[in-house]
């Protein structure tokens, strides 16, 4: 084809989850109840580890910040999610699909080495608790929460340059419901070497790097746990890091799922059904694995909701 003949795209047309018209009314219901409990689980989640002065831990920091990260996350991609819903012409203008999918990939691969550092931060509170104040200071959490943000968004800024540095014409109908990596250099019509082995590198770099911070980390908290000689010491030690094994499980089974499936298995629609889990599910799950399953959690939430009810009756 003549380069003359093609025509560069202004806009992108997502496909959504389902393009069955009949779908449209409860899946908006659905995904908008999906998305207020995600809204009001992690602003919980914020607002207790802010107020609460038994929450003030390198424990809660973390999860203050996974927080803000699981909101960020999900409010990227489910306001524009909703309206296509209820929308007869479901599009997203050119920089509009790139300021998406920057969002996306800032708050992904933050969360991805937030789990990692809450990892770090359970296994010096388990294997070196008399080191624990030393290591995990104020000063050491807000080094790596900063580190893991600039880190985050550097990647975002690269990948996303690399993505939308190829031309976009002809096609622009994204079998999506978000603007992703691999459904949009599908439509591209130049070469995607260079932004498809960006993608390919950063993506693995990432979960690998993690991951082995993960694994290390659960390794010598398991060996730790088991030299404990009291059921009662093992219980306690493990109880201080099921909330966040939980969540560690389910957001990188989901990841694997997606990058370890067979070829012949893989689609876009797969993908699209993974994602739905990991950028909408999984941050509303989190507030409810983080509260349900934690003591101090529940009581600060009860401690909060007493002193809110003393000050509306006082009014």
């Amino acid at each position: 084809m003549a380069q003359g003949n093609l025509t560069p795209v202004t806009e992108f047309i997502l496909t959504g989850v389902s393009d069955l018209p009949e779908l449209q009314i409860p899946l908006f219901f659905v995904f908008l109840v999906i998305y207020g409990f995600t809204v009001a689980g992690n602003l919980g989640i914020i607002t207790l580890t802010s107020v609460d002065s038994q929450l003030q831990t390198p424990m809660y920091f973390f999860l203050r910040h996974l927080a803000i990260i699981n909101l960020g996350d999900s409010t990227v991609i489910a306001p524009k999610m909703l309206v296509n819903f209820l929308a007869s012409k479901k599009t997203i203008s050119y920089y509009g699909c790139a300021a998406q999918l920057g969002g996306f990939l800032v708050f992904i691969v933050a969360e991805i080495f937030m789990l990692a550092v809450m990892a770090y931060d359970r296994y010096v509170a388990i294997c070196n608790p008399l080191l624990y104040g030393v290591v995990v200071s104020p000063q050491t959490c807000l080094l790596l929460v900063s580190l893991t943000y600039l880190y985050s968004l550097t990647t975002a800024l690269t990948v996303t340059s690399c993505v939308f540095s190829v031309s976009y014409c002809s096609s622009n109908v994204i079998n999506h419901f978000y603007c992703d990596n691999v459904p949009l250099l599908a439509l591209s019509c130049s070469d995607t070497y260079i932004p498809e082995t960006a993608v390919f590198t950063f993506s693995g770099i990432n979960l690998l790097f993690s991951m082995i911070i993960v694994l290390i980390s659960y390794f010598n908290i398991v060996l730790a746990i088991l030299r404990i000689r009291s059921s009662e010491g093992r219980q306690k030690a493990f109880s201080t890091c099921a909330s966040h094994m939980m969540a560690v499980t389910v957001f990188y089974g989901t990841l694997l799922f997606m990058y370890l499936q067979p070829r012949s298995n893989h689609s876009l629609d797969t993908d699209k059904m993974a994602s739905v889990f990991y950028t909408l599910v999984i941050p509303m799950l989190n507030p409810l694995i983080y509260s349900l399953r934690n003591k101090d959690v529940k009581d600060a939430l009860k401690s909060f909701l007493n002193k809110a009810c003393r000050s509306f009756k006082s009014m």
